[in-house]
């Protein structure tokens, strides 16, 4: 198995592509945050890192110590250089499967196998100097080391540094007569160039026209300059003999570890140069305490991720919110009048378990958060004509199957569920549904306007989305642990009719 940056040595199973993102992703917006995180880092195909949970807390804890690692400067500007480095060499192997001179191809490959040799040589200088203590980079700098102290390495330096400057030393003339080119041998003739210039330099008066020709230096080349080449090749065919040698010996290069290394090392790179730009908006970040086996948690000053970055990118406040669950206390119930920031807390909630169990740091100053099997979500949808059920029924279809899916160690985020029904059948309902979670002792966020389930026991715990004071209509969108004050379904049916204060307001004439 080879050194993963990304998955510690009893993880290395987890090494997939995994193309279709998570069933809960879209509800918890974190389609949004991965799309955000891996935009303009395309050539990297990044997703796919995201999609797949790590299995224990020593799997996040790896990753956690390689991302704390990120902040040692030396480091990331080794790292970047790295990247950089190999961009630019994706980039001539890239361009030399569009070119379509022999020669020409040659060439480039030539440049980006030497760029290669000066990368890795580069890497494990830089490594040896930033002082690492993270298991994955201390790791990774052995392998670089024993890499380019290998025979086989130093071998390819030397070859490609010889070969380079040998046909950097070729020499060449060309003889152009009545439209017609002849390439010979140069013969050490006089350059007299410099004399001339230097003749009519006297006979110079203020700014002139330059007429000299201007070569292009792109990797173009047309078809005159390849026949030259060509010819050229001619001339010296030891020494284009010994290049297209090499281009053969050499068509794989790049070591496969340190490849996979540069895609992999672009995860940590691609959130932390992210959460920046939020942190340079004052919000925090922290790198959560996790545990597989006590669900007692915390986060303070969280936010949801998603949408702190569309707020901070309109110049908005972004609302931060806590919650902790101690003791027996498994079931966060949030009321409280619509629009209230209710069901961004439940998201928030979600986002930090994922982000934490991936070894992200997560939105707060200070968290302890529970590493869970898996997550599931039950938003409101709307009826889908196409199975013939109502929405009543759909919502137990799918809240039955969340149930027979869960173990002891899932976490399940409700949103909004019943509102198709009566309050009585909305109460039962809850009530069966909330004592099967209880019995399973799982983790759960439960949205409702229903404050009879914010109260059924002591594993429930009670978060009220508020209000200002002297303008109940103004939210402040802060969710604070408090007993449901009984509003939140009155206030929704007032709003569904148009009969709050402020719209009966609006409607009589003054």
């Amino acid at each position: 198995m080879s050194f993963s940056i990304l998955f510690a040595e009893h993880a290395g199973h987890l090494r997939r592509e995994i193309r279709e993102e998570p069933a809960f992703f879209r509800d918890l917006n974190l389609d949004q945050i991965v799309e955000a995180i891996t935009a303009g880092k395309q050539e990297y195909d990044l997703k796919s890192f995201f999609y797949i949970a790590l299995p224990d807390e020593e799997a996040v804890r790896y990753r956690q110590e390689v991302m704390q690692e990120l902040g040692n400067q030396t480091l990331l500007a080794a790292i970047r250089s790295f990247a950089d480095n190999m961009r630019a060499i994706r980039g001539y192997l890239g361009s030399v499967e569009k070119l379509y001179y022999h020669y020409h191809k040659a060439g480039w490959f030539l440049e980006a196998v030497d760029r290669y040799c000066a990368a890795v040589t580069r890497l494990a200088e830089d490594l040896n100097a930033a002082g690492l203590r993270s298991r994955g980079f201390l790791a990774f700098r052995e392998y670089v080391a024993a890499y380019a102290r290998a025979g086989e390495f130093r071998a390819l330096v030397a070859e490609t540094r010889e070969l380079k400057a040998e046909l950097t030393a070729i020499r060449y003339c060309l003889l152009i007569k009545d439209g017609a080119i002849k390439v010979r041998h140069y013969e050490a003739e006089a350059d007299y160039s410099i004399d001339v210039e230097e003749t009519f330099a006297k006979f110079k008066q203020g700014a002139v026209q330059d007429y000299k020709a201007k070569f292009a230096s792109g990797m173009g080349m047309n078809h005159m300059e390849a026949q030259i080449l060509d010819c050229v090749a001619q001339l010296y065919p030891d020494s284009f003999a010994r290049l297209d040698a090499f281009c053969a010996k050499h068509s794989r290069f790049p070591d496969e570890t340190l490849v996979v290394f540069d895609r992999e090392v672009q995860f940590y790179m691609a959130y932390l140069e992210h959460t920046d730009k939020l942190k340079q908006a004052g919000l925090r970040f922290c790198y959560p305490l996790l545990s597989a086996t006590c669900k007692e948690i915390y986060d303070y000053d969280g936010f949801d991720l998603a949408l702190a970055a569309q707020l901070v990118g309109r110049k908005e406040a972004v609302v931060c919110n806590d919650f902790h669950l101690q003791g027996r206390e498994r079931i966060i119930v949030v009321t409280g009048p619509n629009q209230g920031g209710k069901t961004t807390f439940a998201r928030t909630f979600g986002q930090l378990h994922y982000l934490a169990g991936l070894g992200c740091p997560v939105p707060g100053r200070q968290a302890k958060l529970f590493l869970c099997d898996r997550l599931f979500t039950h938003f409101e949808k709307e009826e889908d004509i196409n199975n013939l059920r109502s929405k009543l029924q759909d919502d137990l279809v799918r809240i039955h199957d969340i149930l027979d899916r869960t173990t002891a160690n899932s976490i399940i985020i409700m949103n909004e569920i019943f509102t198709s029904t009566t309050l009585n059948d909305a109460v039962l309902l809850g009530r069966k549904i909330m004592q099967r979670i209880m019995e399973l002792d799982l983790l759960c966020v439960c949205v409702t306007f229903i404050d009879e389930l914010a109260a059924l026991s002591e594993q429930t715990v009670s978060m009220v989305s508020t209000v200002v004071p002297d303008d109940p209509a103004r939210r402040t969108y802060r969710i604070v642990r408090r007993p449901a004050d009984g509003l939140a379904h009155a206030i929704s049916i007032a709003e569904k009719y148009r009969l709050t204060y402020r719209l009966l307001k609006e409607r009589i004439p003054s």
